[in-house]
């Protein structure tokens, strides 16, 4: 078979090294790729918002399978574009992908499915957001509608910041279309989890659990991020919470984007807030994770291409995924400035030696390779993924790989993981 993944991130490299060990692909390529992902695959030199230049490509290669890794293409529509031209793809439709692309869409979902979420509200009008805020119990939520690279969240701790968000969003346009729709939304106090499914528009098969770590300093502090790291699984999701998030938020959802004739196909990622041991949707997004899906897919033992295949052929319910016991996990290296200005270009050594460690994965995200060497070339750069028993093992061994790999101004945080210790701790 010959199968592509489009995309150029550490989420793509691992969906990417997970395919790869399909005995059933033949080629295997990625569009645009980056330079780990080349030693694995044929990188094409396609955008990912190039939908029509990817198109042409998979039917002049006579693509058996696209994975889509990034939202974009997805809310553009890219799934309904291939189907048209007679390709199998992976991934939702346009307007199953209102999931992640408007966020009054789905808080309107959940409010007719009985979905539990933030109490919100939604305003286009910077004059009626502003009046809104008039009593408001701080902190306060406001994001904007649409996609922001996930830089449209603004928690605001007093009206002053509120008012400011939304006039950025709704008077100086600074997320220009995403934000002209802003939703203001309760604050929800609790520990967050990544709970990502496979659904096949009926059926839905759960992944392992898993957590995530956005804020760019230690102890969770500093502007958010893309992501510095996640472990699988998340103890934080104990097995009465697992069913609770299965039986009031996720069967809900696919049962409800039936009935709206918009079903669900694909990799669907349910951020959720635990309070006080009840699980609230925070936001859905409609493809796998990064860096989740680096510890999760280190830990899948089945092969990927079938899962991909049972979701297309609707027969999920079919499937039975077997995973490693023991837990996994990533820890992010960035460029120095990350999440704002940074410089690439940086010559990246050790990346071979971290590699050889036991159990160790090494996921690119912003390299490029020039005469031999690999350089920076984005902000989140490497995604290095270990996996151990107990967990403090896999931690260990992950920063055991770090330490290996250096270039001028690189950052990492170094307490991935401990939260979950200090859950084991603590019980």
């Amino acid at each position: 078979m010959k199968v592509l993944v489009i995309g150029a991130g550490g989420r793509e490299h691992a969906l990417v090294h997970a395919l790869k060990k399909s005995e059933k692909i033949e080629q295997l390529f990625c569009a645009p790729g980056n330079a780990g992902i080349d030693e694995e695959a044929k990188c094409v030199n396609i955008p990912v918002d190039d939908m029509e230049a990817l198109l042409q490509f998979a039917l002049n290669e006579k693509m058996d399978i696209t994975v889509v890794g990034p939202e974009q293409p997805l809310t553009n529509g890219i799934v309904d574009l291939f189907q048209k031209n007679g390709l199998k793809i992976f991934g939702p439709s346009r307007a199953a992908a209102r999931l992640e692309a408007s966020k009054s869409f789905t808080k309107d979902f959940c409010a007719r499915h009985n979905i539990p979420t933030a109490a919100y509200e939604t305003y286009t009008n910077s004059h009626a957001a502003l009046a809104a805020l008039e009593g408001k119990k701080y902190p306060l939520v406001i994001k904007a509608d649409g996609l922001a690279a996930g830089k449209g969240v603004i928690i605001a701790h007093s009206k002053l910041e509120a008012e400011d968000a939304l006039k950025n969003m709704l008077e100086d346009i600074v997320f220009g279309e995403a934000g002209k729709k802003v939703v203001i939304e309760e604050f929800l106090k609790g520990e967050e989890a990544s709970f990502i499914v496979v659904s096949d528009g009926k059926h839905v098969l759960p992944l392992a659990t898993s957590q995530d770590h956005k804020a760019i300093f230690d102890n969770d502090e500093g502007p958010n991020t893309g992501g510095m790291g996640a472990y699988s699984p998340a103890p934080v999701v104990t097995s009465h919470i697992y069913d609770r998030i299965m039986h009031e938020i996720i069967y809900p959802t696919i049962k409800g984007m039936q009935e709206e004739d918009s079903p669900f196909v694909g990799i669907l990622y349910a951020g959720i807030m635990i309070v006080d041991g009840e699980p609230k949707l925070l936001e859905y997004n409609v493809r796998f994770g990064d860096p989740e899906t680096q510890p999760i897919l280190a830990r899948l033992q089945s092969d990927f291409l079938s899962l991909v295949e049972y979701t297309l052929d609707a027969k999920l319910d079919q499937l039975e995924l077997k995973w490693d016991e023991r837990p996994a996990v990533c820890v992010v290296m960035t460029s120095g400035g990350y999440p704002s200005m940074y410089e690439r270009g940086k010559i990246i050594t050790g990346i071979k030696q971290a590699s050889e460690l036991e159990d160790v994965m090494v996921y690119h995200s912003g390299t490029s390779k020039k005469d031999g060497e690999y350089l920076t070339s984005g902000g989140r750069v490497l995604s290095v993924t270990a996996i151990g028993n107990p967990l403090a093992v896999a931690i260990e061994k992950a920063y055991q790989a770090v330490k290996k790999i250096r270039w001028e101004d690189c950052y990492y945080r170094k307490d991935i993981g401990m939260k979950a210790i200090k859950r084991e701790h603590s019980h």
